[in-house]
């Protein structure tokens, strides 16, 4: 054991790229700190290695469609059970090169990792593109149908050319093959990129509309039926980004 090596100086070169023989050299020190940093670096290697596998999981179909020289679109919406603002869409292109294991499905992500990621995000997609529909399309559509015009809208404001389409458990009224998949932002890295855009991207619209509708916490819930949203309903009535069709927001139209 090389008594110069402090633990400190471990602890730095284990954050890097350790080599085997290393490893091998401090596995063998007795010291309970050198112990201790071990263990933390196997627990980190193991869920590194087990995300690397869940992310070559996602890529399942983009690999597929990449062997036959194809380019998809994975697309996802954000925003159907809110009570206001928009249905937001984003369609997002990657290729062999996209290496954020990290990416998944929007909602098993924390605020603080959406956000981090977000501009990344943007960098390393070959292209991305954002569909909104509004309140008011919204109640003359009906929910469902403006969830599909905003990924139409999406898909077509993209400027790269698409062979198909992976889209979470819809379609769209586009000329392109598409692949329906249930819990697609939980099965395909593209729709998980999709779905960690348009969350930002409609969470930071709904911030905006705080500030411009102050009372209903837009900035907290993002226009889900909290009870802080609901008691400003009652107090201070419905705004123009409300769903008027929607019941909880039906009672207090005069």
């Amino acid at each position: 054991m090389n008594r110069k090596e402090t633990i400190g100086l471990i602890k730095g070169l284990l954050k890097g790229d350790p080599t085997a023989d290393d490893l091998i050299r401090w596995r063998q020190d007795q010291r309970i700190g050198v112990k201790k940093l071990l263990v933390q670096y196997d627990k980190q290697q193991e869920k590194e290695r087990h995300q690397n596998q869940a992310f070559e999981n996602r890529l399942v179909f983009e690999k597929q469609a990449w062997q036959r020289g194809a380019q998809l679109a994975g697309v996802d919406e954000v925003g159907r059970g809110p009570l206001a603002g928009p249905v937001v869409a984003a369609a997002v292109v990657i290729d062999e090169s996209f290496d954020m294991t990290i990416v998944h499905d929007s909602k098993q992500l924390t605020e603080k990792t959406r956000l981090k990621l977000d501009q990344e995000l943007r960098e390393k997609v070959v292209d991305f593109a954002f569909g909104i529909v509004d309140a008011e399309q919204i109640d003359s559509l009906n929910i469902y149908e403006a969830s599909r015009v905003a990924m139409r809208l999406a898909i077509e404001s993209l400027h790269v050319p698409l062979d198909g389409l992976l889209i979470d458990a819809m379609t769209v009224d586009l000329p392109l093959p598409q692949e329906k998949l249930i819990k697609g932002d939980d099965r395909s890295i593209s729709i998980g990129a999709a779905s960690i855009l348009a969350k930002n991207y409609r969470d930071t619209l709904m911030k905006d509309f705080a500030m411009q509708y102050p009372g209903y916490g837009f900035e907290r819930n993002a226009g889900y039926g909290t009870v802080e949203h609901l008691a400003g309903l009652a107090t201070l009535g419905v705004t123009p980004i409300h769903r008027k069709t929607f019941s909880p927001v039906k009672k207090h139209l005069k």
